[in-house]
């Protein structure tokens, strides 16, 4: 038995050409379904964004150099985790259509070759991270604060131990999206932010730790988390499992129909955290008190980020197995209604933080300065994002999972650099605008993508491409 489901596993995939109709029957995502995927993915994204919340309060009690280092470094992490998003992007895509064809083999398939190539890239990044974090923050940031730097460091080499976890993790919770299944990803979700808030609590206010502290109890709760979903995926009655997985052996075939994916995916994001990382040293010009406001700014903004990132994974996942399933009118279908789910949430969100915009600035410990900064930064963002946010970042899953990912790259990049990098250093200093210029330029990046999404969708051009 075993020797029969390890060849399963490897078996390299068969080219399907484009001229091979589909016979299987589509997906049926009805309301229930939906409903199913949605709310726990949306859930975990908000754990999330709490998470980094309780992070920063938690760090917040330890100096504004504090806060202002784990944000820098931040940035750099993020570009880490949308390099391992971006391949398990590839891996989803490909096993999500592989399940909307009925093809358990290669969906099996598709899921070890992601796991190995996320794992092995993660130990190269952690081992340059840790031998390079120094001049990597200097030739990033420039000039800050020595008390700043040296927060940012060490919370960047700490934090350097986890990236295997972190792609293990992320690969995992893809590979359940994938099947449908969005609850097990919670549920590990829960369990990472007990641990982290529990560790956070003892080495940042038992043993005085400080930044060093938070790192530690990340990687804590990222490695837990992450042999978690590895156990949960050995399950060989779904038709994704790990059975046998340390017996490692690639599969070019399947990694090229990844990386096909995974690498646009990959260059778009990481270009656009690079454009976002030089964006931010604008604040660092202004000084420790914009840097601080900004870090603020961006954690109350994901709020309404995360839950929006979630209709984007649903929405992939879905479009993916429509289009495995040659269903193309099913695929066009729930783009339209995941759309207005989305737009909805976003509404009800910015809202509230509209309203309760003060109290929650409150709650950090901000000099004057800084609060003034961040509700300046708040304000400008909550117009330009309610109205473009859902078309620039949840309208491209469904472009991708039809394997459209270098149209989007190409348009991410572009917009990236041309409108959100180059305006925004023009209105901060030739302009005078000061660092509130960050967020004006991000609103014109915004609408920028929205139209050109909004449009290549409605030519349809992406029901041309094939992934499997």
């Amino acid at each position: 038995m075993k020797t029969e489901q390890s060849a399963n596993i490897i078996t390299t995939a068969v080219p399907i050409t484009p001229e091979v109709p589909v016979t299987v029957t589509p997906p049926d995502w009805n309301n229930r379904k939906l409903f199913t995927l949605f709310w726990p993915l949306i859930v975990e994204q908000l754990l999330i964004v709490a998470m980094g919340t309780v992070d920063m309060i938690m760090v917040s009690s330890v100096g504004e150099h504090a806060i202002s280092g784990v944000s820098l470094v931040d940035h750099v992490n993020f570009l880490i985790i949308t390099a391992f998003n971006a391949l398990a992007t590839g891996g989803a895509v490909v096993a999500s259509q592989y399940i909307g064809r009925k093809d358990g083999k290669n969906a099996r398939c598709s899921a070890r070759q992601l796991v190995y190539i996320s794992v092995f890239i993660s130990f190269i990044l952690m081992a340059l991270t840790m031998v390079f974090c120094g001049p990597i923050l200097r030739l990033l940031f420039g000039n800050i604060a020595e008390d700043v730097m040296r927060a940012a460091i060490t919370y960047f080499f700490i934090r350097a131990i986890s990236y295997p976890f972190l792609a293990l993790y992320t690969s995992c919770a893809a590979l359940f999206r994938s099947m449908g299944d969005s609850k097990n990803p919670m549920r590990v979700t829960i369990i990472a932010n007990i641990l982290n808030i529990g560790g956070n609590a003892l080495f940042i206010y038992g043993f005085k730790w400080g930044v060093a502290g938070a790192a530690l109890a990340t990687v804590i709760g990222r490695a837990i988390s992450a042999v978690i979903l590895l156990f949960l995926l050995k399950n060989d009655k779904k038709i994704i499992h790990l059975r046998g997985i340390l017996k490692v052996k690639t599969e070019p075939a399947m990694i090229k129909r990844i990386l096909n994916i995974g690498i646009p995916s990959g260059l778009e994001t990481s270009m656009f955290q690079i454009g976002k990382i030089l964006v931010t040293r604008i604040f660092a010009a202004f000084g420790t008190a914009a840097i601080a406001a900004n870090a603020v700014a961006s954690t109350i903004n994901s709020l309404a980020f995360m839950p929006g990132s979630g209709y984007g994974m649903g929405l992939l996942i879905i479009a993916g197995q429509c289009i495995g399933a040659g269903d193309y009118a099913g695929a066009k279908r729930f783009t339209k209604k995941v759309m207005l789910m989305a737009y909805a949430t976003y509404l009800f969100i910015n809202i509230n933080i509209f309203l309760f915009m003060k109290p929650i600035i409150s709650i950090y410990n901000l000099s004057p300065e800084s609060i003034k900064y961040c509700v300046l930064f708040l304000q400008i963002h909550l117009v330009t994002s309610t109205l473009f946010w859902c078309t620039s970042f949840v309208l491209p899953n469904s472009l991708k999972a039809a394997g459209d990912a270098r149209y989007v790259m190409v348009v991410t990049a572009v917009s990236m650099w041309l409108i959100r990098v180059c305006s925004a250093y023009l209105m901060a200093f030739p302009l005078g605008l000061g660092p509130a210029a960050v967020s004006l330029a991000m609103g014109a990046d915004f609408i920028f993508r929205g139209i050109f999404f909004t449009s290549r969708w409605a030519s349809g051009k992406w029901m041309e491409k094939r992934v499997i």
